[in-house]
């Protein structure tokens, strides 16, 4: 099974009960073979509460088009092409401007270039650190500096994940019992927050999303965002509300309203809070949250 943690805004504990749930899976006995995937590249902090042990890290790179002046006619077919405008043709002063930033790494320009005059070089846009906490396979990846696109990266987290995906199950194959599915290997990912192109890149394939929201406006809002994103991609999901207790209940009723189970409630807790300034996961502050987190895992896997 695939499970994502994901959140409409940032700062709601998604990271915190994403890497919690993959502790408890961790430590169930007989249990199974657990994937946990940090696809929040632009601040990745999965690391700070499961403190793997990193073993490999490798380069990632997308290919960007250079260009041949002596080949080139600057006939400003390459331009036409791309739809991120990452490539101007200025035809009075006989130039190519090629802006790599905007380059999304497609190869058009250079498989539609009459005159052979682009090719394409690596640019590196991040790293892959490959790594165990405990019994835990462990990923992550850290995009560099200044990098306006997360989504390739995520890609390649996303190739390494183990075994093949669970099909749909429907009709009969839904009532699969938990003990069932349990002996199936799970991959936890951290999804980036928001609803942009690295949060559809990294949900994508997943058999069930957690969202997790605080009962706030903000994070109302955001949630009906994150809500209407999952809906457009057919994705089953429930919802995590964090720091329960403050705020109102309209996030709540929305969910009553939109027939979104909620599947855990979390207080706000100073002792929660001191815990996560520490790099603590939930399970280590109240021997209470083994069994909340228990009651969380049965209500996905019988509703993915």
């Amino acid at each position: 099974m695939i499970i994502s943690f994901a959140s409409g805004k940032g700062g709601t504990g998604k990271t915190i009960i994403a890497t919690s749930y993959a502790l408890w899976l961790s430590h169930k006995d007989n249990h199974p073979q657990i994937q946990f995937l940090d696809c929040d590249v632009e601040e990745p902090n999965a690391a700070i509460f499961l403190k793997p042990e990193i073993n490999k890290t490798i380069s990632v790179n997308i290919q960007v088009p250079v260009v041949d002046t002596e080949k080139c006619t600057y006939c400003g077919k390459c331009a036409d092409i791309c739809v991120y405008n990452a490539i101007a043709v200025v035809k009075n002063t006989k130039q190519v401007l090629i802006f790599k930033e905007l380059c999304h790494g497609c190869g058009g320009c250079t498989l539609l270039c009459p005159e052979n005059a682009l090719s394409e070089i690596n640019k590196e846009i991040g790293v892959l650190e490959k790594g165990n906490a405990g019994a835990i396979n462990f990923i992550h990846g850290k995009l560099n500096i200044g990098e306006p696109m997360a989504s390739p990266l995520i890609r390649e987290i996303k190739k390494e994940r183990l075994g093949d995906k669970e099909e749909r199950r429907h009709g009969e194959n839904a009532q699969l019992s938990i003990n069932q599915l349990t002996n199936h290997q799970f991959t936890i990912i951290d999804v980036p927050p928001g609803t942009s192109c690295p949060v559809i890149e990294a949900v994508k394939g997943s058999d069930y999303t957690v969202l997790v929201t605080e009962p706030t406006p903000f994070g109302l809002n955001d949630l009906i965002l994150a809500v209407d994103t999952l809906r457009v991609l057919n994705l089953r999901f429930g919802v995590v509300i964090n720091r329960d207790g403050v705020g109102d209940k309209k996030t709540e009723d929305y969910c009553r309203k939109e027939h979104i189970p909620i599947l855990m409630r979390i207080p706000l807790d100073r002792e929660i809070a001191v815990a996560y300034s520490k790099g603590i996961p939930l399970l280590h502050v109240n021997p209470k949250y083994k069994t909340a987190f228990f009651k969380l895992h049965e209500k996905i896997v019988s509703k993915a």
